[in-house]
């Protein structure tokens, strides 16, 4: 009987998977569960919360922006004076001085200023920062390349870990001192813009004859 316990013992050591000796503090002697590496729990939060975690952003950003300005100015003088008797020294003028003046100045002017745009995409961003109010500072980066021509979004501010949905994203209106960015390069892009010494030329003809 003593036999079997000990070959039963023996068998359920050996079946034990080892435990390296840089396990850590929370790690118990023996155990294959790590907390600093273990799988989230099925009811833990699953939102972004810490530096390395990763938040979606919803960007849907919209402009529309209309301006009317308008001025009416009118302004206008008339001096009429003559002299009618000059009695110091009779003999002095054959005619007597007379001194008549008319002014007129108007101004009218008219401005409107209209613009419209959208911007709307996903991208998710990386928690880089968490500062000491639990809010989170997020950047993301998403570069697409299609033949030659590649297109760069980037994104960038900081998120309130309350305004994080249960899905694990945020809108982009809900994110403070956010920056938007959408840039690219290649062949399409170089075709609708002046590059090199014809955009010098360009500008300055426009700087020196606006008109």
């Amino acid at each position: 009987m003593n036999t079997k316990h000990t070959l039963l013992a023996l068998l359920v050591t050996l079946s034990l998977p080892a435990v390296s000796a840089d396990a850590g503090p929370d790690q118990r002697r023996g155990s294959i569960y790590n907390p600093a590496q273990g799988p989230v729990g099925l009811i833990a939060n699953k939102t972004g919360s810490k530096i390395g975690d990763l938040v979606t952003i919803v960007i849907d950003e919209s402009q529309d922006v209309k301006n009317e300005e308008s001025s009416d100015l009118s302004k206008s003088t008339n001096l009429n004076y003559e002299l009618a008797n000059f009695n110091v020294k009779p003999n002095a003028f054959g005619t007597l001085p007379a001194l008549e003046a008319t002014s007129d100045d108007s101004l009218k002017g008219t401005a409107n200023y209209k613009k419209k745009g959208t911007f709307t995409a996903r991208v998710t961003a990386v928690v880089v920062d968490v500062l000491p109010n639990g809010n989170l500072v997020v950047n993301a980066r998403r570069e697409i390349r299609i033949d030659k021509e590649t297109k760069l979004i980037e994104f960038s501010g900081i998120v309130r870990r309350y305004d994080i949905g249960a899905d694990n994203s945020v809108a982009s209106e809900l994110v403070a001192n956010a920056v938007v960015s959408y840039v690219g390069s290649g062949p399409l892009t170089d075709s609708t813009n002046r590059k090199g010494l014809g955009a010098f030329v360009h500008d300055a003809i426009a700087w020196i004859w606006p008109f």
